[in-house]
């Protein structure tokens, strides 16, 4: 293999490109795993060239052959771009020259890095949507799992971090899989929006060989061309939407992983992490600390960097192309790194821990939590709620004078803050009757539980399914 560097421009210079303006442009290594994108783009172009006159069929049979050996030594890990190289696409065009000369040179007409460099990133991100998907939708189905083994058991809700009224720890678990699911919708909306294919624009102005562009649009995966070339290759919305979506998977993620760090703490002790998915101190030998939840926290930090990062490098760009646009790579793999190594992880602690039902069923009556229940009942009785609200308000104020809880009250003591306070009141003051009223749609009734999670599930199942057909015909392309 050659060691010598090429150039795709500079007929017009008169000097070569100085150490330090390649040591800053250059980024070939940092863009490697583009590498086999931007080969289907060759090999797409290829047959545009092809359609258009421009290259004959053996020249094209040649060029795609070669291609397609070059991408499977990529994959294999036997080739891969060099330092030298300024980027992708002149490691491709000197592989390929390198390998049937002259004919490999044919390639670069009718395009250029810009509608290349487009093209790269968004079937990479079209991909990593799809696998993303797929991840997500595990995490889900493991929550999903969890709460539907702990569908009826009590436990304390919070509104503001304060103990507000008893929910079951299965709805409690669900309200973070709803967010993943609505996270998988995002995804599948923004790759029908990314699905305009860039090839064709060349440097902007759009190319004079487009051989049938509807063709290599579907050969790539997309759905259409792109309408404007201009917009083809200056336009990186796709990806600030992209790192939208992934900023707001990571926002999610990590309001779980703040409860699940509260829920292991001793103060709450609502569950056991495992030892596989915890770690411990250097110095004080009882800690297990719940690093997963904590790092995944932290992530969601750079996560959301990067997408300011791409939006205040887009706001003051005039059209077309701009290096600026560069750093649309390293947010987006940025991006895609940190949840492929987040997801997993907080699955397996999610799949692995011990859910102490027992705490969980002691503290759904603490803090009063029962207190909306007389309210509830007197209004059922015909007592206008705001005073209804009143009364049950003096019954908190009554057990607090007691030292007691309100499902440790006594006939005599409702009695004695409002007569109206029946002693059929009594067995209403459990957190099982409490939530096993919450009917309604969305509610925390065991009932409703249980049909939560059964829609939950179908809808995880067409998502999957979605993201499996997406897949395949990716692999026909």
């Amino acid at each position: 293999m050659s060691n010598q560097a090429i150039r795709l421009w500079g007929g017009r210079f008169r000097k070569p490109p100085s150490a330090a303006l390649m040591a800053l442009s250059s980024a070939a290594t940092q863009h490697a795993r583009l590498v086999p994108y931007d080969i289907l783009g060759s090999i797409a172009h290829a047959g545009a060239l092809h359609a258009s006159g421009v290259i004959s069929g053996s020249d094209r049979a040649t060029i795609v052959e070669t291609l397609i050996g070059i991408r499977q030594d990529v994959l294999a890990g036997t080739l891969a771009p060099e330092s030298f190289d300024e980027d992708i696409h002149t490691f491709l065009e000197r592989v390929l020259i390198e390998r049937i000369g002259a004919t490999g040179a044919k390639l670069r007409a009718g395009r250029s890095r810009n509608d290349q460099a487009a093209n790269d990133l968004k079937l990479y991100l079209r991909a990593e949507a799809l696998v993303l998907v797929e991840r997500l939708a595990g995490l889900a189905e493991a929550i999903a799992r969890r709460a539907e083994a702990h569908d009826d058991a009590p436990c304390p809700g919070f509104t503001h971090l304060q103990i507000a009224q008893p929910v079951t720890f299965g709805h409690l678990l669900m309200a973070h899989a709803q967010p993943l699911a609505r996270d998988i919708e995002r995804l599948r909306d923004w790759h029908a929006r990314a699905a305009e294919c860039p090839l064709g624009a060349a440097a902007l102005a759009g190319t004079a060989f487009p051989g049938k562009p509807g063709e290599t649009a579907r050969l790539l995966g997309y759905e259409r061309p792109a309408e404007n070339s201009i917009d083809a290759v200056g336009a990186r919305d796709h990806v600030a939407e992209f790192l939208f979506v992934t900023a707001m998977i990571a926002t999610n993620i990590s309001r779980l992983s703040e409860e699940i760090t509260l829920w292991a703490s001793r103060q709450f002790g609502w569950i056991n992490l495992d030892d596989s998915f915890a770690t411990g101190s250097s110095i004080m030998p009882q800690k297990k600390n719940p690093d997963i939840a904590e790092i995944a926290r932290g992530r969601a930090a750079r996560l959301i960097g990067d997408l300011v990062t791409m939006l205040t490098a887009l706001k003051g760009l005039p059209l077309a192309y701009n290096r600026d646009l560069a750093e649309d790579k390293r947010a987006a793999f940025d991006a895609c790194d940190v949840l492929e190594q987040v997801v997993p992880a907080l699955r397996g602690l999610v799949e692995t821990m011990q859910i102490e039902t027992a705490r969980l069923a002691a503290d759904a009556a603490e803090g009063f939590a029962l207190a909306t229940e007389p309210a509830d009942y007197l209004a059922a009785n015909g007592v206008p709620f705001a005073e209804a609200h009143e009364i049950s308000g003096a019954l908190v104020r009554r057990a607090e004078e007691l030292g007691l809880r309100l499902d440790a009250l006594g006939a005599e003591d409702l009695a004695r803050v409002d007569p109206r306070l029946g002693a059929d009141l009594l067995p209403r003051l459990k957190p099982e009757f409490a939530i096993a009223a919450r009917t309604g749609a969305g509610g925390t009734a065991p009932v409703r539980v249980r049909e939560q999670i059964a829609r939950f599930r179908e809808r995880l199942s067409r998502h999957r399914a979605w993201a499996e057909e997406k897949i395949a015909e990716t692999h026909h392309a």
